[in-house]
């Protein structure tokens, strides 16, 4: 996936994305950063072909998405949002409902991926179990492993991860963490998130401001590099290596107007 110079607003008199340009290749973990309303989510829209730009251009393998069907561009991508959407039914079910055919041997392959072993070595029906309306019977850091094993499971060319631990607590933060570090050999990997702590290892670091591209690089890179970067790491009371530290009080910026 690559944007181009992108512009785009839901109301053309108030534009969200004001000239993003990014790419995200092959097996590479990229995360969009930035606070709330800067147009992060805008960029999955348009990566969905849910919208088209109104100006620069959204690319998939080097093709203008322009010149591909919106199936076949949606066919290269699977989305996990911050509520993982799991069905009553049991655990293979939700692992196979895009890929009702799925063998055996692909259902393990994502679970391995996706840490899922321990959840069904826990259950007594194991795969079979079923997990209640909702995935009553899981936590929310398994729910979210289980979405991450059905989007796996149709192997595709982009991953989009949607705010992946907003509501997770530390333990299953970290779980999901490593998670996405092995996710990321399969397929180009795109996260959206807040949590600074979550993407510090990624591969590129995308920082939205205003709805521009304002920085761009790895986690260590950035807190030399950008002042903005800096700043919500310090909201996070993040030091260099993505430990909790003091907080800084440098003065704050005024909030971004841009909106989603």
């Amino acid at each position: 996936l690559a944007l181009r110079d992108v512009r785009f607003g839901y109301d053309p008199d108030r534009p969200v994305l004001r000239g993003v340009s990014f790419t995200v290749a092959h097996r590479q973990h990229v995360a969009l950063v930035g606070r709330s309303g800067v147009g992060k989510s805008t960029v999955f829209a348009l990566a969905a072909r849910f919208y088209e730009p109104d100006a620069g251009d959204v690319l998939f393998d080097g093709l203008p998405a322009a010149e591909l069907t919106r199936d076949a561009c949606r066919r290269r991508i699977a989305v996990v949002d911050q509520n993982a959407h799991v069905v009553h039914g049991t655990l293979r079910d939700n692992i196979a409902y895009a890929v009702p055919d799925a063998t055996e041997a692909e259902i393990r392959r994502v679970m391995e991926l996706a840490r899922l072993e321990e959840v069904v070595d826990r259950l007594p029906r194991g795969l079979n179990a079923v997990i209640g309306e909702r995935g009553s019977t899981l936590s929310g850091g398994e729910r979210q492993r289980v979405a991450l094993a059905r989007a796996l499971l149709a192997r595709p060319a982009l991953l989009l991860l949607d705010e992946p631990t907003s509501h997770l607590d530390a333990i299953n933060e970290s779980a999901l963490t490593t998670v996405m570090k092995d996710v990321a050999q399969e397929c180009a990997l795109l996260v959206i998130a807040h949590r600074l702590s979550t993407v510090q290892h990624a591969d590129h670091i995308v920082v939205l401001h205003d709805g521009r591209t304002a920085a761009g690089g790895r986690h260590e890179e950035l807190l030399v590099d950008s002042a903005l970067y800096r700043e919500l790491a310090a909201s996070q009371m993040l030091r260099p290596g993505g430990e909790p530290g003091a907080p800084n009080h440098e003065p704050k910026r005024a909030p971004d107007q841009a909106r989603r």
